[in-house]
């Protein structure tokens, strides 16, 4: 697995969201964005992350910050993870996961001794200009609105 640079643009891509509206990263220059990666809608770890973000909306606005979060869930399945949430954030559809294999965010996992390809949680955090800042590739679902909105908060400027 090979990261985006830092200090580059960031790959760009354009992906449906949860109301299957097309959403291109061009079209969200002059805004922070945190792209982040998770497995799979409505499972316990991405739940716990994203509802930490959604706690946060305040906060996140405050330091003009847009999320975007990335699976390879169909816009369906995203709808009904919105709705049972009440998620206030951007959920994008990647099925072929060809985002998430541009930034590194996808590869080879291990679990219980099965290997299968899949979503590494990862997050991007990528500045108003469109260059790559920051890369996290050790989330922790339980901190990562704190880890995101401190990342920020000390090293870009609002």
């Amino acid at each position: 697995m090979s990261l985006p640079t830092i200090g580059i643009s960031a790959p760009p891509f354009s992906l449906r969201n949860q109301q299957d509206e097309l959403v291109s990263l061009d079209g969200l220059k002059g805004k922070i964005v945190v792209l982040y990666f998770y497995p799979k809608a409505m499972t316990p770890g991405c739940t716990v992350q994203a509802c930490s973000l959604r706690d946060s909306k305040a906060e996140l606005d405050r330091l003009g910050i847009v999320v975007l979060g990335v699976s390879p869930d169909p816009v369906k399945k995203l709808q009904k993870f919105v709705e049972k949430e009440a998620l206030n954030f951007t959920l994008l559809s990647d099925e072929d996961h060809a985002v998430a294999e541009r930034y590194g965010a996808w590869g080879l996992k291990k679990f219980m001794g099965r290997e299968y390809m899949g979503v590494f949680r990862q997050t991007y955090i990528i500045d108003a200009g469109g260059t790559l800042r920051h890369v996290m590739d050790d989330v922790k679902t339980k901190t990562h609105h704190d880890d995101v909105l401190s990342w920020i908060s000390a090293n870009i400027s609002a």
